[in-house]
């Protein structure tokens, strides 16, 4: 990781205030921590690679987390310093054998190997895998991987949204459902009171047994044995993404 002297620097004749990592982000730059967040984008249509380039050069490259790098001054504070992006070195498509028994799997492959690498500090902390393969959900499949200190799963969404567009309108961003608001129904204020008096007693009681199960179980149960509970050492095992369809009736 690089060091900056100046809380500013030049960029084109230019200065420009770097600014400092948040805490959290510090955080996700801890030694042996590789905490990256990995998404999956799947398309009705194989992806044009130089297209897609094109489209990120104009809007996800130049956001500021997406062209600054984290870099440590003299007093040993981050701080995200701008620099120029070379999509070229952000955006993979890598050679896929045609006869493959599974692309379903070798979806999962990947992303499992994905996992186990981390991102080349020397650059901006985030790169794209671009997947022209038919799985059963789509027809081409771009993978997003970024580093948690650029941001989280919420803000990464919102940025995604942000730069994409209508189909019908080319300038316009893509609308997004909204919950109707329930029809509100006036009420006497005691009634009000009564309803609030009575969620705090609630909440209360809830919290009182709550508190008991937790002691009960610390002190004189243990968790009963699943399929998904891991034994002694299971932190120290490779893990891996597993990607599975579910229906709704089954949760």
């Amino acid at each position: 990781m690089g060091r900056v002297e100046d809380a500013k620097i030049s960029n084109d004749n230019m200065t420009v205030e770097v600014e400092p990592l948040s805490p959290t982000a510090r955080l996700f730059h801890t030694p042996r921590l590789n905490c990256c967040v990995i998404a999956t984008l799947g398309f009705n249509t194989a992806i044009n690679v130089e297209a897609f380039k094109l489209g990120l050069e104009n809007t996800l490259a130049k956001h500021p987390r997406f062209s600054s790098l984290p870099v440590r001054d003299d007093n040993r504070s981050m701080r995200w310093i701008p620099t120029r992006v070379n999509i070229d070195n952000h955006v993979f498509n890598p050679e896929i054998d045609p006869n493959m028994a599974s692309s379903d799997q070798f979806l999962e492959d990947y992303l499992s190997n994905l996992t186990k690498t981390t991102l080349d500090l020397a650059k901006p902390l985030w790169e794209f895998h671009i997947l022209n393969i038919k799985t059963s959900d789509s027809n081409g499949v771009a993978i997003l991987k970024v580093h948690h200190s650029v941001g989280d799963g919420m803000s990464l969404i919102s940025l995604l949204l942000a730069c994409a567009r209508k189909t019908s309108d080319l300038t316009s961003l893509p609308s997004i459902p909204k919950l109707k608001k329930a029809s509100s129904r006036s009420s006497s204020s005691f009634t009000w009171v009564l309803l609030g008096i009575w969620s705090i007693l609630v909440l209360i009681l809830n919290t009182f047994v709550d508190l008991m199960l937790f002691a009960v179980m610390i002190f004189f149960l243990k968790d009963s044995k699943t399929p998904i509970k891991g034994g002694r050492g299971v932190e120290r095992t490779p893990k891996r993404l597993v990607h599975r369809t579910v229906s709704l009736d089954d949760i």
